[in-house]
């Protein structure tokens, strides 16, 4: 694990606190360009949704510069590209052909973010910062309104997730333990457990916090 210097992890708790207030394109548009441009530099974010096997259903560039619709077209062109290099290479925060990726699968699919740059830089410690940031743009670009966003709904993440799983990540966004869970629910520990490792997988997520956010921001949990 890199170590961040001490103004980078002011930069790092300042992109993801001001994640937290992303509620429209244009919230997430100046995030983009203001802690994420900070903390990684780049030209065009490309944010995309991605099938249950990997493929690119949807993408949209975010830029601050005048766009060059030739340039957009070539990035949109080495996406699906990118995206599948990717999944081969392991999955994780990499730097393919230039271009800084990562992103988050799931059995209901997930999402990918390529982060294009003319300066090159380190990459092993923007691959890293870029880890640390990935839950935030998961869920945050994923639950933007408007037609035009790339997203899976609620009812399609419902039908994928159990009557007993979302009772379940209900009472984890209560603050429970398993063994609390298994107790209210008439269930083991063992057997909560098991359920939030499908949740984890479904939802693209690691933890029982980024879970909560994601089943929040895909409406499977109430504010």
């Amino acid at each position: 694990m890199l170590l961040l210097t001490g103004r980078e992890q002011e930069y790092l708790l300042h992109a993801i606190l001001g994640a937290h207030g992303i509620a429209a394109p244009g919230d997430f548009f100046l995030w983009s360009q203001g802690p994420l441009q900070t903390l990684l530099p780049h030209d065009i974010l490309m944010c995309a949704q991605l099938d249950a096997d990997g493929a690119v259903l949807r993408s949209e560039a975010w830029h601050s510069a005048a766009p060059d619709h030739a340039l957009l077209r070539e990035r949109q062109g080495q996406l699906a590209h990118l995206a599948l290099a990717w999944r081969a290479g392991g999955q994780g925060a990499a730097v393919i052909d230039g271009v800084l990726v990562h992103g988050s699968v799931g059995d209901a699919g997930g999402s990918f973010f390529a982060l294009f740059a003319v300066m090159p830089a380190d990459a092993a410690r923007q691959a890293y910062v870029l880890e640390l940031l990935l839950p935030y743009l998961h869920v945050h670009w994923l639950a933007l309104p408007g037609s035009q966003r790339a997203r899976m709904t609620g009812p399609a993440a419902t039908r994928a997730a159990s009557a007993r799983e979302l009772e379940v990540l209900h009472w984890v966004r209560e603050g429970k333990s398993n063994d609390e869970v298994g107790e209210i629910l008439g269930i083991s520990g063992t057997t909560v457990k098991s359920h939030l490792q499908r949740i984890y997988k479904l939802l693209g997520v690691s933890n029982r916090m980024q879970a909560v956010s994601r089943g929040i921001a895909l409406r499977l949990l109430s504010h």
